[in-house]
């Protein structure tokens, strides 16, 4: 199989996993009614699908440096499909949906991590960034996709539908990457090499590493935090101070949608840029760019709902814009023999942090309209700012990086 075949059928069984990762998010406005969650609860709910996914990604790390990432991938596969369609099914109020999302999240793992070693065993640094940004933009074609179908879904058959539909993405997922690896050698590293502490031991002492490490974390605050919430914010400025009807929030979630799709073009953009430039240059411009999205975006609510839908798609741009290539600096700042170790440290100080985000914006949210009213605008805008603040050390982190004597091992020199 050529390598551009094998890329897009990997890419392809990624943005079906994706598929669930935002199903919650597309459905949220409803269920808050439907179920009387406040935005606390609601927030909390999807944080447990993160604290989940975090444990997942600190386990198949290890897994995949044991027993190879591609054994890891499959394996992991049977898990999300069982579990994403088990939140689906049997989810109906703030309970049994916060463990059986928090399971979800738990199964759902195996497909990033792993597959991000696989795309790091396939393709040379010299051409890396592209692989790993097409790799992190299926993710975001996928949610785009679930939160088109999930608009379609709702006004349709209501929200059960659209939970359900978007659960059997990780299912054809399964049975694409069974295919498209079926040729893909599966690398264990020696044994000696598989000690989990002292491949742990090695990252921490690995400064540069580290420091990519401490910019993602941050980068993953207001990551996770504005994709939990866009959708729901999006339908409520389109209600126009009225409740959020299954219309409303359709739309809502179609302009999400769209916003997930153009920021495909970011993650491919901000991988190819990064292998010209250099890795710090295009995570300093992305990252900068979406904070002052954050400090803007919650403050618009009552502007032109074209301006709100165009600085979203501007948001969602240049926030994932650099995600594949925190990424790609960690293939390269950490020896292979311990690279799974180093995205599952990653993997647990970011999406720890990522998974608290959703339930501190819904806390804010929730005291800013206890304070000031039911459509509370202001309560929307010191939300998104929240989001803002926790970023605010991501640059200074990537600064500190560029300017360290190990950051010359990145894009072949370039920094």
């Amino acid at each position: 199989m050529s390598d551009g075949r094998w890329i897009a059928s990997l890419c392809l069984a990624r943005a079906g996993f994706a598929l669930v990762f935002v199903a919650y998010s597309a459905s949220l406005g409803l269920l808050k009614q439907d179920w009387g969650l406040s935005s606390a609860q609601a927030g909390l709910i999807q944080s447990a699908f993160h604290l989940g996914y975090l444990v997942s990604l600190f386990a198949v790390g290890f897994l995949a440096d044991r027993y190879g990432a591609k054994r890891t991938f499959l394996a992991s596969c049977i898990a999300a499909s069982v579990s994403a369609m088990a939140f689906s099914l049997f989810a109906d109020g703030f309970v049994s949906a916060l463990l059986l999302h928090g399971l979800a999240g738990l199964c759902s793992g195996g497909s990033y991590t792993p597959g991000l070693t696989l795309v790091a065993e396939h393709f040379p640094a010299a051409r890396r960034g592209r692989a790993m940004g097409y790799y992190l933009a299926a993710a975001s074609l996928g949610y785009a996709a679930s939160l088109w179908l999930s608009s379609l879904l709702i006004v349709a058959s209501g929200w059960r539908a659209a939970l359900v539909a978007c659960a059997l993405g990780p299912v054809a997922a399964s049975l694409l990457a069974a295919w498209v690896l079926r040729g893909t050698r599966n690398v264990v590293h020696p044994a000696g090499y598989a000690n989990p502490l002292r491949a742990l031991i090695d990252v921490w002492r690995n400064k540069p590493a580290m420091l990519a490490v401490w910019a993602y974390v941050f980068h993953s605050w207001e990551l996770l935090g504005m994709w939990a919430w866009m959708p729901t914010y999006l339908g409520v400025v389109l209600a126009h101070g009225r409740e959020t009807s299954a219309g409303t929030a359709s739309l809502g979630i179609a302009f999400a949608a769209l916003s997930y799709l153009i920021s495909t073009a970011g993650s491919i953009g901000g991988g190819m840029l990064s292998d010209r430039w250099g890795r710090t240059a295009v995570i300093l411009i992305m990252s900068l760019a979406s904070l002052v999205c954050s400090f803007t975006f919650g403050w618009l609510i009552a502007a032109p709902a074209w301006i709100v839908v165009a600085v979203a798609i501007a948001y969602n741009l240049t926030a994932i814009g650099d995600s594949s290539v925190y990424s790609t600096a960690m293939t390269e700042l950490v020896p292979g023999h311990c690279l799974g170790a180093a995205f599952a440290l990653r993997s647990v100080l970011g999406f720890g942090v990522g998974a608290v985000s959703p339930w501190a914006f819904g806390m804010v949210l929730d005291l800013g309209q206890g304070a000031y009213g039911a459509r509370a605008d202001a309560a929307w805008g010191w939300a998104w700012t929240a989001l803002g603040v926790g970023a605010m050390l991501g640059p200074i982190a990537t600064l500190r990086l560029r300017a360290s004597r190990g950051s010359a091992q990145m894009a072949g020199g370039k920094r």
